[in-house]
């Protein structure tokens, strides 16, 4: 199992959330590739088996600068991702009400009009409730992980 790590992040909490993913997927066994040059070309070209995406939420609910060219390749050429494992950890800060982790959301539902298949819900990090978010993904990280080994 081939797992790509994407990440986009404003301040770097979202890449010390994708790099304890890294590093946990890779204990448990799975092939890891980070993603840091965020385009499509470079995502295909690694052939991913499933997908994880750490994202931040900047502004009024808008992606972080480093993955909007990564979503609109994506959302303007549409590769199709047929029942391709997936799952999105989303960072934000609850004070913004409707637009809490909308970065995440948004790449969430192109995902799955991709045709990519969520393995596990969602995780959203409030940055108002937590100072260590990379731990805080540790559950669901075991989770995410364990349905792509299952």
């Amino acid at each position: 199992m081939h797992l790509v790590i994407v990440s986009g992040t404003v301040f770097g909490t979202a890449d010390l959330v994708a790099d304890e993913a890294q590093a946990f997927a890779q204990a448990a066994g799975l092939q890891v590739s980070r993603l840091r040059t965020l385009n499509l070309d470079a995502l295909l070209a690694l052939e991913p088996d499933a997908l994880l995406i750490c994202t931040s939420t900047t502004g009024m609910g808008e992606l972080p600068e480093p993955l909007v060219p990564l979503f609109h390749e994506m959302r303007d050429r549409f590769p199709l991702l047929p029942a391709r494992p997936f799952g999105v950890i989303a960072l934000g800060d609850a004070a913004y009400g409707d637009t809490f982790c909308q970065a995440g959301e948004d790449f969430r539902e192109l995902l799955l009009e991709l045709q990519a298949r969520e393995t596990e819900p969602m995780l959203r990090l409030d940055a108002s409730e937590t100072v260590t978010p990379e731990t805080d993904a540790e559950p669901w990280l075991q989770r995410f992980v364990a349905a792509l080994q299952g």
